[in-house]
């Protein structure tokens, strides 16, 4: 994590929604990787593994996101309202 004020004066729910933030990013990047593995292999047994784990980093970005929605009001007044 990019740390760019003293960590230690930093409240735990600030600290804990960088963790969250963090991990959210990491699991979409372990998406878009899954996903060029999956669109370059010619195996389809090994698509469909990689298929497989794909979808559970996305079910881990839904689940990050709705932690991150129940914690940060003003992030979920943003899905609410945005166009």
């Amino acid at each position: 994590m990019a740390k760019h004020e003293d960590w230690e004066k930093l409240k735990e729910e600030t600290k804990d929604l960088e963790r969250a933030r963090q991990s959210l990013m990491e699991e979409l990047e372990a998406v878009n990787l899954y996903q060029e593995r999956i669109d370059e292999t010619k195996n389809e047994s090994l698509r469909k593994l990689l298929e497989h784990n794909r979808d559970e980093e996305k079910e881990h970005v839904a689940m990050l996101m709705e932690w991150i929605r129940k914690n940060d009001k003003t992030q979920d007044r943003m899905f609410e309202e945005h166009d």
